[in-house]
């Protein structure tokens, strides 16, 4: 072999380049057949030079190519271009069956910068190239160059830097130019939060990056965002606002211009000083009032500056004995407020008018004398025949900023004197005769009389009115004492009544007469408040003991069954902490809810991405109006909404190990037989209580499952409007829509019939994703191939590994009629006992299977095409050949890395070619199938 340290550089600069390496050269013991540096000129005569290997007249090449140290500058994943050319081996007379066309890249990570050697085995595989194009003799003659370019990765870098390796096993190549390069989000500034250059992590994972809030600004909430693996910047989280007295402009704040102003940071813009105030320089954070005009100190400062109000008007005052009620009318000036009372000082005078005095603590103003807030009051307790004057006094919120008198009026009342009653010797069995005399001084002329009389026992009044000072009363018991009243009125108003009179009328023989009486009794019945009871709601009848789910959509006002099952939460009791996903509507977070009067917990948060409709904010709080409904240990609980700010939210517990399929891929053979029952145990309880309550899922599998940290597994995705449009495993039926066919039960498929036993069928499909470890129900066949092997009887074979017993079970929730499956609750039922019984697990279905069989006949394969048709993956040979395993001694150290590149993705799949494998390294080459 022969090795040299590589320039390579297409002319390109950037600033997320990798320093080019100087050029050296280092030998080590050479063969006759390596890498040449070769100058070389393009379609356009311009000096080129290249490193070239062309030696494929021999067999067993093995060419190599080495970079100097490449420093990886703090990236963990870098890119490396490369540009090429590759000589068609059909177009090489007499060269033998070992020409490829094909070469590996390799790197060499290392903190040593001055590596003089590095063995082969130490370099890890990064892929091996292939080219889209290769050209032909005919080709150079023509000079058609036909350059490949082709990028690779390399991800989770963590030393100082990489050596980069190109191996050559018998192809005609000549390599133009190597790029090696990183990617960074860029600085930029959003939300006037500046965000630094960030190099990005490695794989998928996202670089959390804090921002710096820009000049003038400052954080509402702590800004930052996440630098994503391809150099974007994604999500971002809280911003800055411009202090106050700054306005936003262009990411930058500016200070306000005169003539307008900004109260709070909040505010989104500086705003025109309102009427009646004005500000004279910039950044101004309230505008000052002008002379006369007045803000109070609870005025928001967008207020215009008002002034106190004019005197109200129009009083009137109605006497009624020794009260008095006064009204009037509100100020003509209101002074530019609302908040208009009225207070109200007494004095009473002498009968001249000229001396006054308060009125003291005996007189009394209803509602209160102060701080009214209608234009009417009743004065109480007043002593009768006396003057009284009222001054009424209008205010507002800048009255006491003001040093000018209050607006008042005045009103003078005076108060009405008695009756006195003298009784006329003149009554009956059934009437009384009064007579009396007018008062002395009346507040006016009289306009009549007003006499009240009651039993004495019964209380009960009547009131008559007269224009004369007497009155006979007819209709009286005989033998009653009665108690009469006289009071006068004038045109100033009633005065207060004299003093009481009571009366008896005569006796005469009492008779008794028969009467019938109907006697009708009316029970008002006072409920138990826990006593249950029928209800009928939204079109259904509830039973006693019973619940039934409630379908949103029943409601004229969507947003109704948003209030009344699922609780508002305040946005500040949440704290967004990073992203774990992304839903149809928004992003879905992990985070904090604070609980009044408990500990924090953690939550996961689904937000609705910003300028949605109003049909997408209906369809995305729908899921939230299902999901209140349920109350279960293997339901997803919601803990709330978000609607009254933006973003819009749902709120549910937080699932650490997130969906089923993906925790079963990651965790394969890990978990016991009696954990994967226990596991389904969980869902098959939790959709009991679904089938309950008349709901169905319609989309019931692994990936709709959510496990936590205690591995218990809880249903979810209850959305209404997803229609599985996004599903990458829905597909269209003839009836129209998508749905998963997979995972759905055939009637579902040809008719639309969802009810509970179409998900006891996709229940059994789940059980069959969690046995075999979250594979592929039906692999690679086409979702058509699938509809129609179902319909011809074919059901899903045990998963490796399965008991007997849970593969009947399956097989019971596959049955082509609905009625013929079981139901979820004997579902629980059968799982409890297989857990209380483990015994009964033992039985494996494909306990016969061949590889646990000593006298299963073994196959004697000697090449690596032969042995994948032994094991059934010869669809792979081609995967193998290319990737340059092309012995059965290669094969032996193949990983599970290197299966993934070669598009062996299948976990079923890549378990079956790694155990084979171990089989070829412990018996060489006889291999049982």
């Amino acid at each position: 072999q022969k090795w040299k340290q590589m320039v390579a550089d297409d002319g390109r600069q950037s600033s997320s380049v990798l320093p080019t390496p100087s050029r050296s050269l280092s030998l080590s013991p050479s063969f006759s057949l390596c890498w040449e540096e070769i100058s070389v000129m393009d379609e356009r005569n311009t000096p080129m030079r290249t490193y070239q290997v062309c030696n494929v007249m021999e067999a067993n090449q093995n060419n190599w190519l080495r970079t100097r140290h490449i420093s990886r500058e703090g990236a963990q994943r870098v890119y490396i271009e490369i540009k090429f050319t590759l000589r068609d081996c059909n177009s090489l007379p007499g060269v033998p069956g070992t020409c490829k066309e094909t070469f590996n890249m390799y790197y060499y990570e290392s903190n040593n910068a001055n590596l003089w050697f590095i063995k082969e085995s130490q370099y890890v595989k990064i892929d091996t190239i292939a080219a889209d194009e290769s050209f032909t003799q005919v080709d150079v003659g023509d000079r058609v160059m036909k350059l490949n370019t082709e990028v690779r990765d390399i991800s989770n870098l963590s030393k100082k830097g990489f050596y980069l390796a190109f191996q050559d096993l018998g192809a005609c190549i000549a390599l133009v130019s190597v790029r090696v390069f990183y990617k960074k989000c860029p600085l930029t500034v959003l939300n006037l939060a500046q965000f630094p250059d960030t190099i990005t992590g490695g794989d998928t994972a996202l670089v959390e990056v804090h921002g710096m809030c820009v000049n003038s600004s400052e954080e509402f909430e702590a800004p930052k965002m996440y630098c994503s693996a391809d150099g974007g910047w994604l999500v971002p989280i809280g911003r800055c606002v411009c202090k106050p007295g700054f306005e936003e402009n262009k990411d930058v704040c500016q200070p306000c211009r005169p003539g307008t102003y900004k109260a709070s940071a909040t505010d989104a813009y500086c705003t025109k000083c309102p009427p009646h105030s004005s500000s004279s320089q910039e950044q101004a954070v309230e505008c000052a009032c002008e002379k006369g005009f007045y803000r109070a100190e609870t005025d928001p400062r967008s207020m215009s500056c008002t002034r106190p109000p004019s005197a109200p008007e129009n009083p009137i005052s109605t006497v009624n004995e020794t009260c008095v009620t006064l009204e009037w009318s509100p100020p003509r000036d209101t002074g530019g407020r609302g908040d208009i009372t009225y207070s109200l000082h007494c004095r009473k005078c002498s009968g001249d008018g000229r001396k006054c005095m308060p009125c003291g603590g005996s007189v009394h103003f209803v509602p209160r004398q102060f701080g009214l807030s209608s234009a009417t009051v009743l004065v109480t307790d007043l002593q009768p025949d006396s003057n009284y004057s009222f001054t009424v006094e209008s205010q507002n919120g800048v009255s006491d900023l003001s040093p000018t008198p209050r607006g008042t009026v005045v009103i003078n009342v005076t108060t009405s004197q008695t009756v006195s009653v003298v009784l006329k010797e003149r009554r009956s069995k059934d009437s009384v005769t009064l007579a009396w005399q007018g008062p002395e001084r009346p507040n006016g002329a009289i306009v009549e009389y007003e006499v009240i009389y009651y039993e004495k026992r019964e209380q009960n009044y009547t009131v008559l009115k007269t224009r004369s000072n007497m009155m006979t009363v007819d209709g009286l018991k005989p033998g009653t004492t009665y108690v009469f009243r006289v009071r006068a009125r004038t045109d100033g108003g009633y005065g207060s009544y004299g003093g009481e009179i009571e009366l008896e009328t005569s006796h005469e023989g009492k008779r008794m007469n028969n009467k019938y009486f109907l006697s009708i009794c009316v029970y008002i019945a006072k409920q138990d408040p826990d006593e249950e009871k029928m209800q009928f709601q939204h079109g259904r009848v509830k039973l006693p003991g019973s619940r039934t789910y409630i379908h949103p959509h029943t409601y004229e006002d969507p947003n109704q069954a948003v209030r009344d099952f699922a609780k508002e939460i305040d946005a500040s009791n949440i704290r967004i902490e990073r992203v774990i996903g992304a839903g149809e509507f928004g992003e879905v977070c992990s985070g904090r809810l604070r609980v009044q009067g408990k500990r924090e917990i953690y939550v996961a948060i689904k937000s609705l991405k910003a300028g949605y409709s109003d049909k997408q904010r209906r369809d995305f709080l729908s899921e939230a109006s299902i999901m209140g409904q349920f109350d279960h240990p293997n339901i997803i609980r919601l803990e709330g909404v978000v609607t009254r700010c933006k973003p819009v939210m749902i709120i549910t517990e937080f699932m650490e190990n997130g969906s089923l399929d993906t925790f079963l891929k990651k965790h394969d053979g890990q978990f016991t037989v009696i954990q994967l029952v226990g596991m389904l145990r969980g869902i098959a309880s939790g959709m009991k209580y679904l089938s309950d309550m008349s709901y169905v899922h319609r989309d019931l599998a692994a990936r709709n499952i959510l496990v936590n940290s205690n591995l218990v597994c809880k249903v979810s995705d209850f959305g209404l409007s997803r229609v599985l449009e996004d599903d990458p495993e829905a597909a269209y039926t003839t009836r129209g829509g998508k749905i998963p066919i997979r995972w759905t039960a055939p009637e579902a498929i040809a008719y639309r019939k969802f009810t509970s036993a179409s998900d006891v069928w996709s229940y059994g499909i789940v059980m069959w994703e969690v046995i075999s470890y979250g594979e592929r129900p039906y692999w690679e066949m086409s979702n058509q191939d699938v509809i129609k092997a179902i319909d011809e009887g074919y059901r899903l074979p045990a998963p490796m590994d399965c008991p007997v017993v849970l593969h009947q079970l399956m097989l019971d929730c596959w049955e082509k009629g609905r009625s013929d499956r079981p139901k979820f609750g004997q579902i629980v039922t059968i799982l409890d006992k297989l857990i209380r019984n483990p015994a009964s697990l033992r039985e494996l279905a494909n306990s016969s299977a061949c590889r646990e069989d000593p006298s299963t006949p073994e196959f004697s394969v000697n090449t690596v095409d032969e042995w994948l048709e032994a094991i059934k993956m010869g669809q792979y040979k081609e995967s193998f050949s290319s990737a340059g395993y092309v012995s059965l001694d290669s094969v032996l150290y193949v990983s599970v890395s290197e299966l993934a590149k070669m598009g062996v993705n299948l976990a079923g799949h890549q378990k079956k070619i790694l155990s084979s494998v171990q089989s070829l390294q412990t018996q060489g080459t006889h291999v049982q199938v």
